[in-house]
């Protein structure tokens, strides 16, 4: 059976920030069909905020995987990073 919401998913990537260990965030995961499926669904297992924009993820499949953002993404980027840190602060998941 096929799941509806499932079937409009087309690409994900996946992205993480350390900023101890990198000086820009890096493209960690990225697919299409199936294993976007599968990245979004480990995402909510893993209660990971998933954030949508479809013109930035087109943007981010060019970039090959374990490898930074480039400085022309950085303004998108931070934006998605920012509404994380907010989702963060209202759940209560950091401190500061």
């Amino acid at each position: 059976m096929s799941d509806p919401e499932r079937d409009k998913i087309s690409k994900a990537v996946a992205i993480t920030y350390d900023e101890h260990e990198n000086k820009a965030p890096k493209v960690v995961a990225k697919g299409i069909g199936f294993t976007a499926s599968k990245i979004l669904n480990l995402a909510k297992e893993h209660g990971i905020p998933i954030y949508q924009n479809k013109t930035l993820t087109g943007m981010l499949m060019a970039v090959e995987l374990d490898r930074e953002v480039p400085p022309e993404l950085y303004q998108a980027v931070a934006e998605v990073l920012a509404y994380i840190y907010r989702l963060d602060q209202q759940v209560g998941k950091r401190s500061k």
